[in-house]
């Protein structure tokens, strides 16, 4: 077999690399099963290179020049985005090389990338995150001429994608009877969760600041993410049915964040609830570990209605009882490990927690199916199969899941080794030949141990 079966470049506009952990896992799924992967993506305060190889995938990224708000802001970060990943995949096109290049939306306007790189024999692959006009219809109401745009850059996305990678069976069916894809080109690869990033840790009773319980939100927030209502909410929870007892912690950032923070103060809810930005794994681990309740205020509209929230997903990772509203990918995912109240509807979501809170037994059992849906079909481990299934298509030379397995753990020990000599060098316990420097030293034994 060849040391490597082809070669990948993804492209995403929405999220920072590694940060965008769908990307990131299927970016290392990819390299586990002997595929060269780069990636182009924007950059972020926490990830600001401009490049670097992380675990062996090359990441490329650009600046953007604005935080966009509003249509023109939105149109503006589209068309520079799209000229800052197109002069990238040049410089990728020379320096890595590429025979794939797998877009993820939104937005819809990669494909003129991918009708460009065709020439060259490119192959173009569609990664279908978003339902870019249901999720303009939940930010924006009434312009009917931009959203017939944004279904017909939806289409011409679908049309020239070879293959379809969608995050659930409703996005497999908007890519069949709205896009006019062959089902059999359609490969149905959920996000699920990592779970050996995300694990349980001792509870935290500090992280209550003080109280008895503790309900926690998780996500990015945007003006479709609902966190208005679950401020309301909670609101309600505190006013009217006396619930002073619990504190609200909402982990994540977004460009709504700001707002919603200064909704919070001026509700008065700055003694109940704390924003703590994005915060790292662990601490995230620890927060979700600690939590009594997990809940998702997104409302109802056609965009949430179809979209898997892997927030949804990551309680359950943790064995979390959910309150969320009725939407139907909701119910696809947790089944009945959450509390499903009348979409949109504040009162009924805060009574939803308060009887949760009161209710121990359910809060177990709720957890205990979650955790053992995730655990048997939805983790990464099971989900990233329909990927690999589609590579395969287009590189019959790749690796074997075997073989997969076994390049993982040769990467985690190599990792391991050589995380364990650095650190040994900067403490001087390692003995020196005199005339050499330690780098030349460590290039040897590297050497070394490679055979």
């Amino acid at each position: 077999m060849k040391d490597c079966a082809g070669k990948v470049l993804i492209i995403v506009q929405n999220l920072p690399v590694p940060f965008d952990r769908r990307v990131w896992l299927e970016a290392k799924t990819l390299r586990d099963y002997g595929l060269h992967v780069s990636i182009i993506s924007p950059k972020s305060k926490d990830f600001s290179k401009s490049f670097e190889k992380i675990e062996d995938i090359a990441v490329y990224r650009y600046k953007m020049p604005i935080e966009a708000h509003g249509v023109p802001g939105y149109f503006f970060e589209f068309i520079y985005a799209w000229l800052a990943t197109a002069f990238l995949s040049i410089r990728v096109w020379f320096q890595e090389g590429f025979d794939v290049i797998q877009a993820c939306n939104p937005p819809d306007t990669y494909w003129v990338l991918g009708q460009i790189y065709r020439l060259f024999g490119v192959t173009f692959i569609f990664d279908h995150h978003d339902l870019s006009p249901e999720m303009f219809d939940a930010k924006y109401h009434g312009k009917r001429l931009l959203r017939r745009g944004l279904v017909w850059l939806e289409k011409k996305t679908l049309k020239n994608a070879t293959l379809v990678l969608s995050t659930n069976h409703s996005y497999k069916n908007i890519a069949i009877e709205r896009g006019g894809k062959n089902p059999q080109d359609v490969y149905v690869v959920r996000t699920g969760p990592d779970v050996q990033r995300l694990q349980t840790v001792r509870p935290e009773p500090p992280l209550k600041f003080g109280k008895k319980y503790l309900v926690c939100y998780l996500g990015e927030m945007c003006p479709q993410d609902g966190v208005d209502l679950l401020l309301k909410a909670i609101l309600y929870f505190i006013t009217k049915l006396g619930r002073t007892d619990t504190h609200f912690v909402l982990i994540g950032g977004g460009p709504a964040m700001p707002a919603m923070r200064a909704l919070r103060d001026e509700m008065g809810l700055q003694q109940n609830v704390t924003f703590t930005g994005r915060i790292p794994d662990t601490d995230l681990c620890r927060y979700l570990s600690t939590a009594d309740v997990c809940v998702d205020p997104d409302p109802w509209t056609e965009w949430a209605n179809h979209s898997t929230m892997n927030k949804i997903l990551e309680y359950m990772t943790f064995g979390k009882p959910i309150v969320a509203f009725d939407l139907d990918e909701h119910k696809n995912s947790a089944h009945e490990a959450a509390f499903y109240v009348q979409p949109n509807d504040t009162r009924l979501f805060a009574e939803a927690i308060d009887e949760l809170l009161k209710n121990p037994e359910k809060r177990q059992a709720m957890g205990r199916i979650g955790y053992a849906r995730i655990r048997g079909q939805l983790a990464w481990t099971h989900t990233h199969k329909a990927l690999v299934a589609a590579y395969n298509r287009l590189f019959p030379e790749m690796k074997s899941a075997d073989e997969a397995e076994q390049h993982l753990l040769d990467f985690v020990l190599s990792g391991i080794h050589r995380k364990a000599y650095t650190d040994a060098e900067n403490v001087n316990i390692l003995p020196r030949d005199k005339g050499k420097s330690a780098s030349s030293q460590k290039a040897e034994q590297i050497s070394c141990d490679s055979h």
